[in-house]
């Protein structure tokens, strides 16, 4: 069983920065692919970012080149640095961790952004 604990959210101003970590309980993290996922009131959850073992990073058309995943397998953590923030964004943000069959998600953490 894998536990996947993310770091608040917050409240931000639009144009403004945040940085999410998710950090996982188990030996194994690096073979994990990590995502970001999040969910606006009303709407399904959607993916945000995804990161496989490998390095390799997909993004949602909406947060290219605005948001980055990353990780650091010593700290089993994985990132999503949001910056230009609009307050489209504001949502539930979900850490999720995937190796084949198996599916983890984090409690989820709220970002607003608004002024």
């Amino acid at each position: 069983q894998v536990q996947l604990v993310e770091s608040e959210g917050g409240l931000v101003q639009p144009g403004g920065s945040l940085r999410l970590s998710c950090t996982a309980s188990g030996s194994i993290f690096s073979a994990y692919i990590m995502g970001w996922y999040r969910q606006a009131p009303g709407k399904q959850r959607e993916l945000v970012a995804v990161i496989t073992s490998g390095g390799n990073t997909n993004y949602a058309e909406s947060v290219k080149g605005r948001f980055t995943i990353s990780r650091d397998n010593a700290k089993n953590t994985v990132y999503l640095k949001m910056n230009s923030l609009k307050p489209e964004d504001t949502a539930v943000y979900y850490c999720n961790g995937a190796l084949g069959p198996l599916y983890y998600w984090g409690q989820g953490t709220q970002v607003t952004v608004s002024s």
